[in-house]
């Protein structure tokens, strides 16, 4: 109970808005200055009627209405800095929790969460626009009211009886307004967010959609999410459209009976026509923050959902990871000691109870049937598969203990699925870091694509937005084995390199690999094509993800044939 409690009552942003404190505070009094000088209008009336009119003094009114302006003055002061200093502490409260928010939304990508990461950052945009809009003032204004109301009460009890009904009325409206339009309001946001997902994910594959005749049915699924989300969107704004048309409705109301009760008060001598004016002018006041709650309230909701998300994605993928400094190079021995990876929604292990090592400079070819888990254990070795339990040590330390950044240039990965980045072909192949012109060439070289670089009109400076596009599967494949080689890392895991790889590609990945061999490094390939197999110091074969071999390549070469033939 103790480790649960925590989670479900503290949100993480909550400690960041606590480093708002004093502004809060700030904006709290200057919302107080500013709503005790909204009392500026109803004295002003009460002494013009009152004083002035009675008495015909042309000098009280000059002093009566200077002091006003000057009082109006001090009022503007007080709103435009409370709002300069709520909208600056939005951008501060963006600057302290956008690093957070991007890399929590980088693990839950990791983490295969199913999680949208733009979300999170439209998440962000909401509650910072909301901490310097209208709907924040409400609730800083909002105490106020029952002070406005005690001042009609004060005149007449009838008056602030009034006053007090209306009121009651309106925040009932309110409630009922938001429980109306919860369900509707977070799942059509849910849904939004889930129908640009969609468009943005298949979009992608826009060839294969084309030349498939597949636009048709990416549409009709398209058409039922987009569908679902404007029913019910129209349905949440009918209500809250409703909502308001009553809410502006009883405002007339409250008008128009307001002067009516104070119009009898005036007749019966309990009250001065000048006090029926002012009591007007306050009931509106005292309604104000009432009606601009019901006003902002989709806004409101859309921050409290934004808070909970961002909150739930900081607590589940928030953690600081390994900390444990790289104080000496690493020499690439890797120990597996009942290696188990599962997946969600998945019964059954992807790999099961896997234990080996390899020794630095080794070249392991990892092999067997579709299937078999050989990219899960690609994944693991470099501690990037989240769901996995047993060891993984790397110059016998666990993974998760290093450092990442630390870890990182010493590990060299190219995937099944090719990734290249904005930035240019040099930025990329130099991991996006600050770029060492004599290790980009060095990388290029050894990938076999230097001579294909200079050939673009602007070399290694070529963007990827341009370039990407005219390269082919292998040549974009090579360019990004050269960011695998980028720095001679210690460990380099290759997830079937040579997939897309012409006889000359190919023959280049075997040179890297002898070179790197030779150098010291470990190597470990997934693949089963005859040359990396014929490099290899030993084989490793899966099957069903269970180890079902693992030793010299001289040894197991002719199971290894049969193996690669089923496959």
């Amino acid at each position: 109970m103790s480790r649960i409690t925590p989670a479900v009552a503290r949100n993480p942003i909550m400690d960041i808005l606590g480093v708002f404190r004093r502004e809060f505070y700030a904006a709290g009094i200057f919302s107080a200055v500013s709503n005790l000088l909204m009392l500026t209008p109803t004295l002003y009336m009460l002494q013009v009627f009152d004083r002035v009119m009675t008495s015909g003094s042309g000098f009280t009114l000059i002093a009566v209405s200077l002091i006003t302006i000057f009082l109006f003055l001090m009022m503007a002061i007080a709103e435009a800095s409370r709002s300069r200093m709520l909208v600056r502490a939005g951008v501060r409260f963006d600057s302290l929790l956008n690093t957070q928010i991007f890399r929590a939304s980088f693990q839950a990508s990791l983490n295969r969460s199913g999680r949208n990461p733009a979300e999170a950052f439209t998440d962000l945009t909401n509650l910072r626009q909301f901490l310097s809009t209208n709907g924040i003032f409400a609730f800083f204004d909002a105490p106020w009211a029952p002070i406005y109301i005690g001042v009609c009460w004060l005149l007449h009890p009838l008056l602030g009886l009034t006053c007090l009904i209306f009121s009651a009325i309106l925040v009932v409206v309110a409630v009922f307004s938001h429980y109306m339009t919860k369900t509707l309001n977070a799942t059509a946001l849910e849904t939004g967010m889930k129908t640009a997902g969609f468009v943005q994910a298949k979009l992608k594959n826009a060839e294969a959609i084309e030349s498939m005749g597949m636009l048709g049915g990416l549409f009709e699924r398209w058409l039922k999410l987009h569908d679902e989300n404007v029913d019910l969107l129209t349905r949440s704004q009918d209500i809250t459209q409703r909502v308001q048309a009553f809410s502006r409705f009883m405002q007339y109301v409250q008008q128009t009976l307001m002067m009516a009760v104070g119009a009898i008060l005036v007749v019966e001598g309990s009250l001065t026509p000048a006090e029926m004016i002012a009591t007007n002018f306050l009931m509106q006041r005292a309604l104000a923050p009432v009606q601009l709650i019901v006003a902002s309230w989709k806004g409101f909701i859309t921050a409290r959902l934004s808070y909970a998300r961002l909150g739930q994605l900081l607590e589940e993928n928030g953690g600081v990871g390994g900390t444990r400094p790289v104080s000496e190079p690493i020499a690439g021995k890797i120990t597996l000691k009942d290696l188990v990876a599962t997946a969600p929604g998945r019964s059954e292990p992807i790999l099961k109870e896997i234990s080996g090592e390899i020794a630095p400079g080794e070249i392991i070819a990892v092999i067997g049937p579709s299937g078999s888990g050989k990219t899960t254990l690609a994944r693991s070795l470099l501690g990037i598969w989240p769901h996995s339990s047993g060891e993984i040590l790397i110059d016998d330390v666990p993974v998760s203990e290093w450092n990442r950044t630390e870890l990182g240039p010493y590990l060299g990965y190219l995937p099944q699925d090719i990734e290249l980045f904005d930035g240019t072909i040099a930025e990329n192949i130099g991991r996006l870091g600050k770029v060492d012109s004599k290790l980009v060439i060095a990388a290029a070289r050894a990938a076999g694509v230097h001579e294909m670089i200079l050939r673009f009109p602007a070399g290694y400076d070529t963007p990827m937005g341009v370039a990407g596009n005219l390269l082919s599967a292998g040549q974009r494949q090579r360019i990004a084995l050269a960011r695998a080689l980028y720095g001679e890392p210690s460990l380099l895991v290759l997830d079937e390199p040579n997939a897309n790889l012409d006889d000359a590609g190919e023959t280049a990945l075997l040179q890297a690999m002898q070179n790197f061999k030779a150098l010291g490094k470990t190597i470990i390939a997934v693949s089963h094509r005859g040359g990396i197999v014929g490099l290899a110091d030993r084989i490793l074969i899966l099957n069903q993800g269970r180890l079902q071999a693992f030793g010299p390549r001289d040894v197991l070469l002719k199971p290894v044939e049969v193996v690669a033939a089923q496959a």
